[in-house]
């Protein structure tokens, strides 16, 4: 594989933004060069009085969602055990079923992709950032590095307290990986999208086969046992368990370079532009994102289908509907993206405001947004709180998933009118450019808006 680098520096965007999600920070302005050589405390740069992009803001508004969705039946559990499709509950409803074959086919394996696509764009955009006011490779993979080691602490934080599902740790350590991707050429990026991938789905591969090869994976007996275990164990002995399985994850994903693939796609959409300038795109935004529903009809109905008790594959059908499920979920990741930011190019200035302005907003704050529904599922559903995890089904729970998500939007644009960042998206912009930096390269201005 060639490690070849480009000649130049990646162009920044022509709009601004703050680094307010857990893994991306884009829509950047196009910021003159700082004057003789950069500290070693970089700060970031102040927002320029210009409009910021909304379609990257409006795309992680409406992942929140789909994150929610997907997360929220990880806390149920039932004596009845798992269902081999889909890892739900056993024992639910037909509207239960229902439920979970639109959740699968909308949801399941196209959030991940989503996430990983935007966090590439928003490390791509940082570094862009970074060289307009200067700074050299060096510094700018030294902020990011900081950045990415702040996520991967935030997320064993929310794993062990809360969610051992934590995508903070998996990414941070993801963005490790990345940095050596930032400057690259594009003819670079794409053979290490494809030696990436190949890695990634043979992983996929292994682990459908084993499940396979067992004949009792998700079996009724055996997700009998695990899910009677929740009732029975107390918050603290849950947290070593949950720290351990999110710490194994960001392992595995990281040695397979699981969203590797996804990320250097966020990168290369940062080099188009596609995202901070959609009108000038908008015409090969709507492409993608009606190829990627036709590839997700295709590739994930009857993944889908399978989930909703609908049809019944024997166990090879299965795990081969599951694998066409998720290569499917890859490109609606990207179908998504694009249809986000096709619409925040049609929408115009009307995204700015009502309803679209709330869901960006939240894609501002998404970091802040996406712990929120932790603070709210873990409480109310697992058995250390209130325990409901037990007592209803996945509709249940999918209507749970949705006004979750509606309070974060709230929040959040309270948080926009009051001109305040999230509290997470502060924590983490210190972690990565230092206190006394940061402090001092935004105004208060700039911080009130940002």
């Amino acid at each position: 594989m060639s490690h070849d680098r480009t000649t130049t520096a990646p162009v920044p965007p022509r709009t601004p933004s703050t680094p307010t999600t857990p893994t991306t920070d884009d829509s950047a302005p196009r910021v003159p060069p700082l004057s003789g050589p950069v500290p070693a405390g970089l700060a970031p740069v102040a927002p320029a009085p210009v409009a910021r992009s909304v379609a990257p803001d409006l795309a992680r508004g409406m992942l929140l969602l789909f994150i929610a969705s997907a997360n929220v039946w990880g806390y149920l559990w039932s004596d009845a055990g798992w269902l081999d499709a889909g890892g739900r509950p056993a024992g639910g409803s037909s509207l239960d079923h229902l439920v979970d074959g639109v959740v699968a086919f909308v949801v399941d394996s196209r959030s991940k992709p989503m996430f990983a696509i935007l966090y590439g764009f928003g490390l791509a955009t940082m570094a862009a950032r970074l060289a307009a006011r200067g700074a050299d490779r060096r510094t700018t993979r030294r902020v990011l590095a900081r950045r990415s080691g702040a996520l991967i602490a935030l997320g064993l934080a929310h794993a062990a307290l809360l969610f051992a599902g934590d995508i903070l740790a998996p990414y941070g350590a993801t963005g490790l990986v990345a940095l050596a991707f930032l400057h690259r050429s594009r003819a670079t990026l794409v053979r290490w999208f494809v030696v990436a991938y190949v890695l990634s789905m043979a992983a996929g591969a292994v682990a459908v086969l084993s499940v396979l090869d067992s004949g009792s994976a998700g079996s009724a007996d055996a997700g009998a046992a695990a899910v009677a275990d929740p009732a029975t164990l107390g918050y603290l002995p849950t947290v070593g368990e949950r720290l351990l399985t999110v710490a194994t994850a960001t392992s595995l994903f990281t040695v397979s370079l699981m969203f590797v693939p996804h990320v250097v796609v966020g990168i290369l959409l940062a080099r188009a532009g596609w995202l901070t300038r959609p009108a000038e795109h908008r015409r090969r935004l709507g492409q993608v994102a009606v190829v990627a529903a036709v590839v997700n009809v295709v590739g994930g109905l009857p993944y889908a289908l399978a989930v909703a008790q609908v049809w019944r594959p024997g166990e090879t059908a299965l795990g081969v509907a599951e694998l066409v499920h998720h290569v499917a979920g890859d490109v609606m990741g990207l179908g998504y993206v694009c249809l986000f930011g096709w619409l925040a190019a049609v929408w115009g200035e009307r995204a700015r405001g009502g309803a679209l302005s709330a869901v960006a907003a939240t894609g501002e704050r998404s970091l802040t947004a996406y712990l929120l529904q932790s603070l709210m599922f873990a409480p109310l559903l697992s058995a250390w709180g209130l325990g409901l995890g037990g007592q209803i089904g996945t509709a249940q729970a999918a209507v749970l998933a949705v006004g979750v998500w509606l309070v974060t939007v709230a929040v959040a644009a309270a948080m926009h009118r009051a001109g305040r960042r999230g509290p997470f998206e502060v924590l983490v912009r210190r972690l990565a450019y230092g206190r006394v930096a940061s402090a001092a390269a935004v105004p208060a201005a700039g911080r009130a808006t940002g």
